[in-house]
């Protein structure tokens, strides 16, 4: 059994860290696709926290009850926040993901209104009205130059009035480091632990999000 559960976090941690080494946007979502049908487990296996922080900082940041507030889920994958999300008594949830293949297992889950293929940066996100966008990301060596390229991507969407910047919350133990290069200063590799940083913003209605800039890569939460 120990042998086994060894070999899974093996697996699972050779594919996301050859993940985590792609920076071409086709390649990246064309990995995706391959890995859609074998995501929520490989993110189990490396004791993936993110969703559940991602929920813990909307519960904190809302001043209304989670039934009442529109959440916009960016880089939804297969689902994992929603089912957060709906656990909590969040009900109005729509999600947009580069990857159609992550698309159809967020479908299978039920739990949104409203799924669109939508890659953050690449062109514009799919509905005008109001509501709160929710964005997680690694905030570990390795993603750095990502995280960089994503930031500059918000301050421009911030800046043009079509979002407004509600929460960028750190967080520790984010997930399993895929290999000793993943860790270094500024992240929790205590029990071989990433971090990663949670970003609320407040969608603006009737903003326009034209003219923000193509980002290097789609926002991942993994």
């Amino acid at each position: 059994m120990a042998q086994a559960e060894a070999g899974n976090l093996a697996e699972a941690r050779a594919r996301v860290g050859a993940l985590h080494g792609i920076t071409d946007l086709d390649h990246k979502l064309h990995f995706y696709e391959r890995w859609a049908p074998d995501y929520d487990q490989d993110v189990a296996t490396l004791q993936y926290h993110a969703p559940c922080l991602a929920v813990d900082c909307l519960a904190q940041a809302l001043p209304v009850p989670p039934h009442a507030a529109l959440i916009l889920d960016v880089a939804c994958g297969t689902g994992l926040v929603a089912a957060e999300l709906q656990a909590r008594g969040f009900l109005q949830l729509h999600g947009v993901d580069g990857s159609p293949k992550m698309l159809e297992q967020a479908q299978a889950r039920g739990l949104y209104q409203h799924l669109s293929l939508c890659t953050l940066g690449q062109e514009p996100l799919p509905s005008s009205e109001g509501g709160l966008v929710c964005l997680t990301t690694r905030t570990n060596p390795s993603n750095l130059r990502y995280k960089e390229a994503l930031e500059t991507v918000l301050d421009r969407l911030e800046q043009a009035g079509a979002w407004k910047r509600l929460v960028a919350w750190p967080v520790d133990r984010w997930e399993l480091a895929t290999s000793e290069l993943e860790m270094g200063p500024g992240t929790s590799d205590r029990d071989g632990f990433i971090s990663g940083i949670i970003y609320l913003y407040r969608k603006q209605d009737m903003a326009q999000e034209e003219g923000v800039g193509p980002s290097p890569q789609p926002p991942a939460d993994l």
